[in-house]
Parts: structure tokens; sequence; C-alpha cells
């Protein structure tokens, strides 16, 4: 008889947690579907966001189990760890989804938000994937996938969520690479879809469902991907990418010998800085990004 598969989705009660726990769930395994019942910017609690997608998952003929432990706090996480070999015995997947949003200015970003932000995003992924990975490392198999976004990379009014999503993808590199020796894998997605807090009218951002993220985690906790770790993809709506490792540098200048900052600054501005200035930073993510992951 096969041995169950066991996955834990934080944040699962909603939007892309709620689709990537359906998705595995229909691949066989039993899935700890774990959200706290918050609204979109972390305020309030609920345990009806769970149960309605454990409820769903059962009546497809599933395995699941709610829980509704908080991933910012680590006596949270370990619950939720807890929760799971209580209920079956071992975890083969872990999905750090879970997270809140809130954007303002810096000048006018409240500590408390920042705090909020960092605490859900980057703790609760860390406090996560530190529980977890204990278990899997005495198994000797294990898959870890973390949710980044291309936010990260920089966007107006998102200093927070841009500093800990950047900071889950140097978080994960590095754990994949503490982890392989103990069969384990580690991967980041950059998805790109609807955020359930926030509806839009638009056609094309009507377009990138949840559902579209879903199939590469599924794929990433799967055997066949026994051998990908380390790395970075983003993904949408008919689309799967993936990140140069490391990030190439573009341009070098050098010289025999230290710099003085006169040469620099006779030199850097007709080569590696020439063509940017304050209002033309480059970007590489589309530009209907505002409102989505």
């Amino acid at each position: 008889m096969t041995e169950l598969r066991v996955a834990i989705v934080t944040g699962a009660g909603n939007g892309l947690g709620r689709a990537e726990a359906t998705l595995l769930a229909g691949q066989g395994y039993a899935v700890i579907v774990n959200d706290i019942g918050a609204s979109p910017d972390g305020t309030g609690r609920s345990t009806s966001a769970a149960d309605a997608v454990v409820r769903q998952i059962r009546e497809a003929g599933g395995v699941a189990l709610a829980n509704y432990d908080s991933v910012a706090e680590e006596a949270g996480a370990e619950a939720i760890v807890r929760c799971a070999l209580d209920a079956f015995g071992r975890i083969d997947a872990l999905v750090n989804n879970a997270g809140v949003i809130r954007s303002g200015l810096l000048t006018d970003l409240d500590p408390s938000a920042w705090d909020l932000l960092i605490k859900t995003h980057l703790y609760g992924t860390y406090y996560c994937t530190r529980a977890a990975s204990a278990v899997m490392t005495a198994q000797g198999h294990g898959r870890i996938v973390c949710t980044s976004s291309h936010v990260g990379l920089g966007a107006n009014g998102h200093s927070a969520y841009s500093a800990a999503k950047e900071g889950i993808t140097g978080f994960a590199r590095s754990v994949a690479r503490e982890l392989r020796d103990h069969g384990i894998t580690c991967n980041v997605i950059r998805p790109v879809a609807a955020w359930r807090g926030h509806p839009s009218d638009d056609p094309v951002r009507r377009q990138l469902i949840p559902d579209d993220i879903a199939a590469l985690v599924g794929f990433l906790v799967s055997e066949s991907a026994g051998n990908v770790s380390g790395c970075v993809f983003e993904v949408w709506h008919g689309h799967v990418g993936i990140f140069r490792d490391p990030p190439p540098v573009e341009q070098v200048v050098v010289k025999d010998g230290t710099w003085t900052c006169e040469e620099l600054a006779r030199l850097l501005p007709d080569t590696l800085t020439r063509g940017r200035s304050l209002h033309s930073f480059p970007h590489s993510q589309p530009p209907w990004l505002s409102s989505i992951e």
C-alpha cells in the first residue's frame, strides 16, 4: 500500500493557497489547510476560510484538515507542523504561502505595518521552514516551496512587502544549499495572479487566476522535481519562466589598483550608469503588476 503523502499549505483559505491546496489534494496529498481567516490587510481572525477549503476537498473525495495557527509566531508554526504529524505522521511538502498586504509610501509607513508584513511573510516562512525541515531531515525527504513576488524587485508604496518578499528569495536559496544533502528541495515562485484583496475590472488581470500558479507548485513538490532546488521561477497565465542563478553582472569597469571617487565620477556616467537616471529605473516585471501578487 502506498504511503499517504502529506502537504502543509499556509494561507490556504483563499487565493493562491486555496488553489494550491485543492490541486495537491487532487494529486493524492493529505493537506493541512492553514489559515487564520484574516482580511487581506491582516486584521481579524476566523475559522471559516480554512473550513470551507477543507469541506471542498473532502466533498471531492480528498483528505484535508484545517489549522488556524499563525505562521507569524514561532509557536504557531510549530503547532502547524505538529498538527500534520499528529494526524498523518509525516510531512512531504511545505508550501509557504501565507501573507498580508499593506501599502504606503516609506515616509507614511507605520512601523506596525512594517512589522506585520515582515513577521507574516518573512518570519512566517522561516518559522514554518525551520519546523518542517527538522521533520523532513529525519525522513530523508521533503519539498519546500516559498512564495516571493515580482514586487520584491521594487514597487512604489511597497517597501515593506518588497523587503519581505526579496528576503524570502535569499532565504530559500540558502536553505536549498543547506538541505540538499538531506533529500530536501527548496524552490521559490514569483507568482502573478489577482490578489484576493484586489479585484479588478481589467480583462487582462481577470485572466490571472490563482489556478494558473498551482500546477507549478504541484510539479515542484512531486518526485519528478527531485533534482530541482534553489531555483526561482516566475509564473502566470500560460507562462512559466526561470531566473538566472546567480543574476549576471551586466557590465564592469576594471583598473589595476583602487578607484578614486573622482575617477568614478568621470567614468561611470558614460559606462555603468549610462542611460540611467533618477526616474528611469530598469524593470523586468510586466507593467500591469499593480494590485497583483
